[in-house]
């Protein structure tokens, strides 16, 4: 596997927890950035900055739930966000189970969250390059709704890169909480527990 490469790490890192999303101020608080989102409320409950530019994203170390975890935003754009991904993965030595991704889905309702040990892409293209350029799908994940189009003939991409509406945001910001606990239990290798009690 990709992950046993001889180039030298720092093992250190025990998790990665990557918020994926567009960088750029044009794409701040767009449905698509829903995994930045949640990636920020987590570092800020944390007292950390997410500022290093390392692994094409910008990152910042964190000790969470007794663990070291390296928080990532990838800074290459949604669609290639696989090539930050595997790069870490790499230095780090870590197996697709010890990456925790956030990211949007537009089949969940804004505030609902989905937690999935590992699966196929369901149409999430940042996902859809991690897969690919990892060559396994057995990544834990946090899908954070976004809400589905309001109607079948709103293209697809305007509606994702399109911006929450105020009470949206006031429905997100109580989710966020939930992210952040549920994240906390999957360093912890207790998935399951957060599947029950936030799926």
């Amino acid at each position: 596997m990709f992950f046993k490469s001889k180039q030298t790490g720092n093992n250190n890192i025990e998790y990665l927890i990557v918020g994926l999303g567009n960088p750029g101020r044009q794409y701040e608080s767009t449905r698509h950035n829903a995994g930045f989102i949640s990636l920020d409320y987590i570092a800020d409950r944390l007292d950390v900055k997410v500022n290093r530019i390392k692994f094409k994203s910008t990152v910042g170390e964190a000790r969470l739930a007794g663990h070291r975890c390296l928080l990532m935003k990838p800074s290459t754009f949604m669609n290639l966000s696989g090539q930050a991904v595997t790069e870490a993965m790499r230095f780090y030595k870590l197996p697709p189970q010890k990456v925790i991704i956030l990211c949007d889905d537009i089949n969940l309702d804004v505030g609902a969250i989905r937690i999935r040990r590992k699966g196929s892409d369901g149409g999430q293209n940042g996902v859809k390059n991690i897969i690919c350029l990892s060559g396994s799908d057995e990544f834990p994940r946090v899908k954070v709704g976004i809400g589905k189009k309001p109607h079948p003939e709103y293209d697809l991409k305007d509606w994702v890169l399109s911006r929450f509406s105020d009470k949206e945001k006031t429905v997100l910001k109580e989710t966020l909480p939930k992210i952040y606990d549920a994240v906390g239990l999957m360093v912890n290798d207790d998935i399951d527990k957060a599947m029950n009690l936030y799926n």
